[in-house]
Parts: C-alpha cells; structure tokens; sequence
C-alpha cells in the first residue's frame, strides 16, 4: 500500500482554498475539499498516473487534477508520495516551484 504524506504547504493551501470558496458557499468549500483529498488516493493504485509537472523538470514530480485544481506530488518511493502542493491552474506556477 502506497503512504500518501501531506506536506505541511499543501495542507495549508487547502485552508487558503477553503477560506477563499467559503466567503460564497461554506457547504461548495467543504464539497471541494473532500474532491480533492479523495482524488489523491487515485495515487495509490498507481504512484506513476499523474502526468510530469513540466515546469519542475524532474520525472518524480507528477500531477493529477481535479476540476481547476492541480494536485501536485513528488515520489518518494515505489510505498511513498508526498503532496507537495494544490495550486490552481489559472496562476502562475513557477513563482511557487
């Protein structure tokens, strides 16, 4: 069984995107919240499914998305993955890698 670890900048994007959808809907944040985290267990059938982050230029640091949202993770091991962040598509990566 692949160990899926959340970095502490990814949980802290989760409560930036929490806080962020929650000034419309706390009922949406709370829905998007949980797409997310459960797209990430995807990951543990297959560490190698998310497709590499080309601005990272390393083959260890993939990426799944869910709706506008890139989950992005770093392997570890072949048992290990770490979430390194959950970044919006629509911002500017670079200045976060």
């Amino acid at each position: 069984m692949v160990y899926i670890k959340w970095l502490k900048s990814a949980q802290l994007d989760l409560k930036d995107i929490y806080d962020y959808i929650t000034h419309d809907s706390k009922r949406y944040a709370q829905l998007q919240i949980v797409k997310i985290q459960t797209k990430t267990e995807i990951i543990k059938s297959n560490i190698f499914i998310g497709k590499i982050v080309r601005e990272a230029n390393n083959i260890n640091v993939r990426e799944i998305t869910e709706g506008n949202y890139r989950i992005i993770y770093r392997i570890i091991s072949e048992n290990e993955i770490h979430i390194l962040m959950i970044h919006h598509g629509a911002r500017y990566l670079l200045r976060r890698i």
